[in-house]
């Protein structure tokens, strides 16, 4: 446990900050540190253009820092302490308030690890932080280094989502590639391994859609009032992310079903499989049934056993025993199903 904190807290500053950016209009975004970013907020509104911060919740020292030099809302602070994943997006004052599920940097189908993304954001500021390095904040760092215009803190969050959503595809595009993997085996009669594939990839699916299912109802309920200080392109963008976060949310849905008709497909083929095994054994059974009593009638220690004196009681015997053979597999194979 302790190794893994320090993996989390690595590449932070002494405020927890793992990387900060300062963005102005004509200039491409400047990274700055937890001072710089201290001395920019010092500026009140003469400050120019606006800041991201993005901060590891890991770190001892980050919500302290962030209580005593930030003036977030109450509401952001209770969201860290409370520890709730259940996603949501409110207003609170001048501020937009969000907790966001994504997954985690190292993410593996097999082993999928989701983590937590609170972010709070005004006309000047977006604060995100994290306890685990999740992939779409990777995604935005990498468009901002690049040098991606953004117009304000919402462009930002916008971004995200559209990089959330573009993971979240990724994820489902790959798991159906998986699914058509084990489609092709099942026609192929082969379906010792995929009972076990199926049901990993439909269990970390379903906690994919339980995590990421409420989110776009809380995206369409803020853009029926989006924030003040939001730009008009910025809250359409939004509203397009939005949508496009459905539509892959949708996607995860029908693939689900894929994979549950499949699982009831492995499961019929498997009682099929089993109902043949038993009516061969019963068919032995019955064929071995006139063979048995026969030995049992002549193993009888008793005298009075006919044929005993006969010449040819060996062929009579034989010819008895292949008959009602013959006669227990003919009623047997009559009554065998389709």
């Amino acid at each position: 446990m302790f190794a893994e904190l320090a993996h989390n807290a690595y590449g932070c500053d002494q405020a927890g900050l793992i990387y900060g950016y300062r963005f102005t209009d004509g200039a491409p975004p400047q990274p700055v540190d937890s001072t710089e970013a201290l001395a920019w907020l010092a500026k009140g509104e003469h400050a120019d253009g606006f800041l991201w911060l993005h901060f590891n919740f890991a770190h001892a020292a980050c919500e302290k820092w962030l209580k005593q030099q930030m003036h977030l809302p109450e509401e952001f602070y209770e969201s860290l302490s409370e520890g709730s994943r259940s996603t949501r997006i409110e207003h609170s004052d001048d501020w937009l308030l969000a907790v966001i599920n994504d997954v985690i940097f190292a993410f593996d189908i097999a082993q999928s690890e989701i983590s937590t993304l609170r972010v709070a954001a005004n006309a000047r500021l977006l604060v995100t932080g994290r306890v685990k390095p999740l992939r779409s904040i990777d995604k935005l760092r990498a468009s901002v280094k690049r040098g991606d215009a953004f117009r304000s803190p919402l462009a930002l969050l916008v971004h995200l989502l559209r990089d959330q959503a573009d993971v979240l595809e990724r994820i489902v595009r790959e798991t159906s590639r998986r699914v058509d993997t084990v489609e092709d085996r099942l026609l192929q009669q082969r379906i010792e391994s995929n009972r076990a594939d199926l049901g990993s990839l439909r269990r970390v699916l379903v906690r994919l859609q339980r995590l990421l299912a409420p989110e776009p109802a809380a995206l369409f309920r803020l853009l029926s009032r989006p924030p003040i200080w939001g730009h008009a392109d910025d809250v359409q963008e939004f509203r397009q992310a939005t949508e496009e976060f459905a539509v892959v949310l949708n996607d995860l849905s029908a693939l689900l079903e894929r994979i549950k008709l499949l699982q009831e497909e492995i499961a019929a083929m498997v009682s099929e499989r089993t109902d043949r095994t038993i009516y061969t054994l019963t068919v032995v059974t019955v064929l071995a049934l006139p063979i048995n009593i026969v030995a049992g009638f002549f193993g009888m220690n008793v005298g009075g056993i006919p044929l005993s004196d006969h010449p040819h009681g060996f062929w009579v015997l034989v010819f008895i025993v292949a008959t009602g053979t013959a006669a227990a597999g003919w009623w047997a194979f009559r009554r065998r199903p389709d």
